[in-house]
């Protein structure tokens, strides 16, 4: 009898010992799980300085989320204060105590000997980003207006036919690189696309011109969110080309040829 009181003791301990275990890895799994501001801190690009030099950032005209979801906030943030960074503080250093200081950017990237690989890299990277951060914005996208959209079906046959040819020469440009909508002296509109980071302003580009629209298509601009999905974040882009910057580009190269 009394083996048995022992034995019903013991059972109705390793019970609540098993239902106390329970309840612990109850706890544990119904831990809330952290927030997605938890879970990634994205800082400011006011944060983000260059080195003293001739040449500064371009100011990122809205925050690193403003373009979400055609290019997430991660991907802008690493991109600016990172891929940007770089290009500018060794471009500075590359042309430090040198004629080329003084210069605008674009007469430094006409006349760079395109033999020196570490000034044109950087020189490039520079003037490419810094067009790329100005023709996007939130809430963009649609079509341009007035002389662009003119020009547009002047030189393309319609915006549909020019946004085809566009998202072709991106798609097609092997690597890394970038494509390019450019004007000439005479006000004609051309698509073209360059390797790394050259552009068309450059001595050695096959077709020269004044850049008014740029996308870059290096994986780091891209590969976060679309990874091997180029196409997709290429139809993304047009949701948010800031047309008005596009125009007024533009414009001022048509005030230039007279």
């Amino acid at each position: 009898m009394k083996k048995d009181f022992a034995l019903h003791i013991l059972l109705l301990f390793l019970i609540t010992l098993i239902g106390c275990n329970k309840k612990k890895l109850t706890e544990v799994v119904e831990v809330p799980l952290p927030s997605k501001e938890e879970k990634m801190l994205i800082g400011s690009p006011e944060d983000v300085k260059a080195e003293d030099g001739a040449f500064q950032m371009v100011k990122l005209p809205y925050g690193y989320e403003a373009l979400a979801p055609s290019i997430d906030a991660l991907t802008m943030e690493l991109h600016y204060s990172k891929h940007y960074l770089t290009y500018t503080n060794n471009f500075n250093k590359a042309i430090a105590g040198t004629e080329l200081e003084s210069m605008p950017i674009e007469e430094v990237l006409k006349k760079l000997d395109v033999n020196n690989n570490d000034l044109r890299n950087n020189a490039g990277g520079y003037y490419n980003h810094g067009l790329f951060w100005e023709i996007m914005g939130p809430k963009s996208g649609g079509q341009p207006k007035d002389s662009l959209a003119s020009a547009i079906v002047r030189d393309f046959g319609s915006f549909d036919a020019f946004k085809i040819q566009f998202e072709d020469a991106a798609s097609k440009q092997f690597g890394s690189g970038w494509a390019w909508l450019i004007t000439d002296k005479a006000g004609k509109l051309s698509i073209t696309s360059t390797e790394n980071q050259d552009n068309p302003l450059m001595s050695n580009a096959v077709q020269k011109g004044t850049p008014i629209l740029a996308l870059d298509v290096w994986e780091h601009a891209y590969y976060l969110n679309y990874q091997y999905k180029r196409k997709k974040y290429i139809e993304a882009f047009f949701k948010v080309i800031n047309w008005r910057k596009v125009e007024e580009l533009y414009e001022e190269a048509m005030m230039k040829k007279y």
